[in-house]
């Protein structure tokens, strides 16, 4: 396929790059400046973009199977919701627009439900630092949910996402956080991305949520 994918130059986007490109897909990483560093490839193409203007999304997404959304800001910054909801909303009315149905994006942890039937994000112990960006990823969520004419997935990592290996030994889950016998919800960066193109090539959970976790 032909895949255009936003936040090509963040950790989790990188990642995402790479497993497409090892996959033997063509790739169009957008970045804020046009550039990957160095990471390079003959089916890779490296353009500028803003995720959050829908027409520009429509003007690169038009020639494209599929988009990618690993787009958000650092934990901590204070335009976590124009970012993560912005890009949410440009991204269903550039696909529109350009005539592209299918769509993953990453998502947060934080509006999983946990074995008490609340979210992640309404744990006393949540982080505060983390707040502002999981209230965003869950209200993202709520917008993709509503476009109801597009083939979207978000994709969920576990509670704690971090670096690792390559194993291709996951388990995936719907709303409700994954986690092992020991209570551990974790995933590695590598992993997530396997399990984002996986769903990208299967369509297995078109208009859902699913998460990863190991």
């Amino acid at each position: 396929m032909k895949i255009l994918l936003y936040g090509a130059s963040g950790t989790i986007g990188r990642e995402i790059a790479g497993e497409l490109l090892a996959r033997g897909h063509a790739t169009t990483g957008v970045t804020r400046r046009g550039d990957l560093g160095d990471l390079a490839h003959e089916r890779l193409t490296v353009v500028a973009g803003d995720v959050t203007d829908a027409t520009a999304v429509a003007d690169l997404a038009v020639s494209h199977d599929a988009v990618v959304s690993a787009v958000g800001p650092r934990i901590g910054q204070e335009n976590d919701r124009d970012t993560i909801v912005g890009a949410a909303t440009a991204l269903i009315d550039g696909l529109r627009k350009a005539g592209v149905t299918r769509l993953v994006t990453i998502g947060g942890a934080g509006s999983l439900r946990t074995a008490s039937g609340r979210r992640v994000l309404d744990d006393p112990d949540f982080p505060a630092l983390w707040k502002a960006n999981a209230e965003a990823q869950a209200e993202a969520l709520g917008v993709y949910r509503a476009a109801t004419d597009l083939e979207w997935t978000y994709v969920s990592p576990a509670a704690v996402i971090r670096p690792g290996e390559r194993t291709g030994a996951f388990r995936i889950g719907g709303d409700d956080l994954v986690t092992d016998s020991g209570g551990k919800s974790e995933i590695s960066y590598a992993d997530y991305a396997v399990a984002l193109v996986d769903e990208l090539e299967r369509n297995s959970a078109v208009r859902r949520r699913i998460t990863v976790a190991y």
